[in-house]
């Protein structure tokens, strides 16, 4: 079975890499993620595109901190009562557009409008958190 033909016969993106990965062992050739595949976004990948924009890991955990209890990382978490959206429940949602057309979608997108966020309305994600530690909210 030819790499191209296990790349078509697999649906979806977890099992697309899979099919690659098999593929490059039974080949010996080494597949590339394409761009769609690599934009696949898990909680993880989420908490590290934050780690990375952030830098100081003080001001990473306070950021962290609100997101796990605002949306559990979750980049489409929406509030019933409210409508906020995304991993920093933005109220109302549309605001994350100024930091990319592909906020509803795009945790990076939502990271970047949540710190400038923070940091225009308290000066920083640990002023933010202490904030939110006073008022369940920020």
């Amino acid at each position: 079975m030819s790499a191209v033909s296990i790349l078509r016969a697999v649906a979806t993106p977890k099992k697309a890499l899979a099919g690659a990965a098999l593929a490059a062992a039974t080949c010996g050739t080494l597949i590339a993620a394409t761009p769609a595949q690599a934009a696949t976004t898990t909680t993880g990948s989420a908490q590290a595109t934050a780690q990375q924009m952030i830098g100081d890991s003080a001001q990473y955990q306070c950021f962290s901190n609100i997101v796990q209890r605002e949306s559990n990382w979750n980049p489409t978490a929406t509030n019933a009562s409210s409508g906020a959206y995304g991993l920093v429940q933005a109220l109302p949602a549309t605001k994350m557009a100024s930091a990319g057309s592909d906020w509803k979608t795009n945790p990076s997108t939502q990271i970047k409008w949540g710190l400038g966020y923070m940091n225009e309305r308290y000066g920083s994600p640990c002023e933010a958190w202490d904030f939110w530690q006073s008022n369940n909210w920020y």
